[in-house]
């Protein structure tokens, strides 16, 4: 069963759950949420999540192509790949470590080309002004801010929680999406840019947030403009669904599809993740006049499943 296209599929069938146990304790699945984002001509900033199962994490290791390039702590979700070529696309894969130092299953892959170099580029972006943002819920926060200027383009902008960098958006966008933050807790964040001989603006004003009691998805990290239909092929009925991904700063690898209150499948994507807008349909066989209900929710970069889109209601017409 391959997962490089939309599957009618369980997690745990493409890896994204732990299979079981097994004598030694629960198995490692793969890190979640693995992005690569070039933050100059000759570095990428490469970031993931943990893995969904139980398994004790040691440590990770990242790799460029077959090759592995980094070996980090079970702390560090993040690091600079640097010594890239410029205008060259690379292809980035994470695994996670388990107690006894051994490599679990690699990551989804992440791919980004490096912007071409600049020559004699010693001039910094502008600050990035005007940052806002809102607590979305329990666990995220989204971030706005006003573009920064640069003689040469701006390649990317980075998140800092404090000190410590946590994000990384390409220069084309002036939001984030921030998930898998902690219910209650206030958060301290601003936002530098970056051009393509790494020279960085100063650092934004700071914006304060605290994020919600409980356990609140936020509605944006929903699918959005989710619409359902029914279509009729060979005899046959079947619901088509229709949506946009939630904008969580990396590809989403799975969706859960609701019919009728209960989870009916998940459909994963491996290396193809729709950016935009997406679309799937399956067989729903009923006879004429039924009525139906569906409804969906994204897996969200850290793991965990994000806000219900809208449910809507379909009938049946043989």
């Amino acid at each position: 069963m391959a997962c490089t296209t939309a599957l009618l599929t369980v997690l745990s069938g493409c890896g994204l759950l732990s299979s079981g146990d097994d004598a030694g304790g629960p198995a490692l699945s793969e890190p979640l949420g693995v992005t690569a984002q070039a933050g100059s001509a000759t570095s990428v900033h490469v970031m993931w999540n943990r893995p969904a199962s139980t398994a004790a994490v040691k440590g990770y290791e990242v790799y460029r192509g077959e090759v592995r390039v980094k070996q980090l702590s079970a702390t560090q979700q993040m690091v600079d790949v640097t010594g890239l070529r410029p205008r060259t696309r690379y292809v980035f894969t994470v695994r996670a470590r388990d107690k006894d130092g051994e490599p679990g299953p690699a990551s989804r892959r992440a791919s980004v080309t490096t912007p071409a170099a600049v020559a004699a580029d010693r001039s910094a972006p502008t600050r990035p002004g005007g940052l806002r943002g809102k607590a979305d819920g329990a666990r995220s926060v989204s971030l706005s801010w006003r573009k920064s200027d640069d003689d040469k383009g701006v390649v990317s902008y980075d998140v800092y929680q404090g000190t410590t960098k946590i994000h990384s958006v390409p220069g084309t966008r002036t939001g984030a999406l921030l998930t898998g933050l902690r219910p209650g807790t206030a958060y301290s964040f601003t936002v530098r840019a970056r051009d393509a001989a790494d020279n960085t603006s100063p650092a934004s004003g700071t914006v304060r947030l605290t994020t919600a009691q409980g356990e609140d998805e936020g509605a944006d990290t929903a699918p959005a403009d989710f619409r359902a239909t029914v279509r009729r092929s060979d005899g046959a009925s079947y619901i088509d669904l229709t949506w946009t991904a939630p904008r969580t700063g990396g590809d989403v690898p799975a969706y859960q599809v609701y019919l009728d209150g209960k989870q009916a499948t998940t459909v994963v994507w491996g290396d193809s993740a729709p950016k935009g807008a997406a679309k799937y349909s399956f067989y729903i066989g009923d006879a004429d006049g039924a009525r139906h209900r569906v409804k969906i929710r994204a897996q969200l970069p850290d793991g965990t499943w994000g806000a219900f889109s809208p449910e809507r209601t379909v009938t049946v017409r043989q």
